[in-house]
């Protein structure tokens, strides 16, 4: 299977905590954007890297619900003339409550956009203006049942928690007010503190205090217990959802199939042999000098042996509930799973389970990645 990744850098106004590339929008940038992205794809379907079709498209930012929907209907069409979309792809769009219009998420269903996610983050006034978000909780209900009438029947929400000050009775309250909405899939995350953005200079001046282990944790256990409750899957770390209705592409991504991404500061990730990565770099500038040259926008970040990308396949599948199949590494890389990390193994303890020949981490597992990942990498 092959996704496709379309980055669209472009933000009404940048949020504090966030460490994406985005440009404040430019009208003529934004209009000219969609011919940047299908001369992207013309150029990667004359090189031998990608097999289509595309089982997945995922447009992310920034914020690509500034694109109207004639553009993102045009992106879709030219992708499915040089690459091909299965009959049955998911096809999502990252979508802030503050710059759509029920007449606007109506065209994107009639575009082929068949999953939104929005950026709620919160339904807390207080808690979107210190996040610096554009939109009030009211936009945010509004534009969900606006969603609900142009037909989206597969609808994600996402939700900050650990804010400064905040208490896990509070991340519980706000995530009740979003299971009211009734969406399919909710990305739950702790805010981090990023180098190099506002807030991480607040932190720096002592302006702001970040949320303690503690508060994170217990956040974390409330959230985790409520949406299991409410009939959720925990499939990944971060992500809920109910039945069928995990992000396809987002699986896909963590189980190390390919996907090209268009779009500067998009990733790509080709299968082939042990696994190669790749970028556009993060300026909207040379990414237009290079297709209109006819150069190649991506550059190489990395080109794996077996070694890594046996330490990749476990970083990213074990942050997942479906683990690793002992059976499967086997295969691709010759070796069993706890015979080429006995030390990572050890360390993990009784958070790594194998249990019906798949390794997974428990919850507190999860609660420790980072720190219990370190040794496999």
């Amino acid at each position: 299977m092959t996704s496709l990744y379309i980055h669209v850098p472009f933000c009404l106004r940048k949020c504090p905590y966030c460490d994406f590339f985005s440009l404040p929008l430019n009208a003529s940038q934004l209009e000219g954007f969609p011919q940047l992205v299908i001369a992207h794809l013309e150029q990667e379907r004359h090189r031998d890297r990608w097999q289509g079709p595309f089982s997945t498209v995922f447009f992310g930012g920034g914020t690509p619900s500034l694109l109207p929907p004639r553009a993102v209907g045009l992106i879709l069409q030219h992708a499915d003339r040089l690459f091909g979309l299965s009959r049955d792809a998911e096809i999502s769009l990252e979508a802030n409550p503050g710059t759509v219009t029920a007449g606007k998420l109506l065209g994107y269903h009639g575009a082929g956009i068949n999953r939104l996610s929005f950026g709620v983050q919160s339904l807390n006034d207080r808690s979107l203006a210190r996040l610096g978000r554009i939109h009030s909780a009211a936009e945010a209900r509004l534009a969900f049942r606006w969603a609900r009438q142009a037909g989206f029947d597969n609808v994600g929400c996402d939700l900050i928690f650990a804010l400064p000050d905040q208490p896990p009775q509070g991340a519980l309250a706000d995530l009740e007010s979003i299971l009211q909405l009734g969406p399919e899939h909710l990305s739950c995350y702790g805010l981090g503190i990023e180098p190099e953005t506002p807030f991480a200079c607040q932190v720096e001046a002592g302006h702001m205090q970040p949320a303690t282990e503690e508060v994170y944790a217990e956040s974390f256990m409330l959230l985790h217990e409520r949406l299991i409750a409410a009939g959720f899957a925990h499939y990944e770390i971060s992500n809920y959802g109910r039945t069928g209705r995990q992000c396809l592409h987002n699986l896909l991504t963590w189980k190390r199939q390919a996907y090209l991404g268009v779009g500067p500061g998009a990733h790509s990730f080709c299968d082939r042999q042990w696994g190669w990565r790749g970028m556009v770099p993060a300026d909207l500038t040379s990414y237009r000098d290079a297709l209109a040259a006819h150069r190649d926008p991506v550059v190489e970040l990395e080109t794996f042996d077996r070694r890594g990308a046996m330490a990749e396949t476990a970083y990213l599948a074990l942050r997942c509930a479906e683990g690793i199949d002992e059976a499967a590494f086997l295969r691709r890389f010759g070796i069993g799973f706890a015979e080429a990390f006995p030390v990572a193994v050890k360390r993990c303890g009784p958070h790594l389970i194998c249990r019906q020949g798949r390794w997974r981490l428990d919850l507190q597992g999860w609660l420790l990645f980072d720190h219990l990942i370190n040794p496999f990498l």
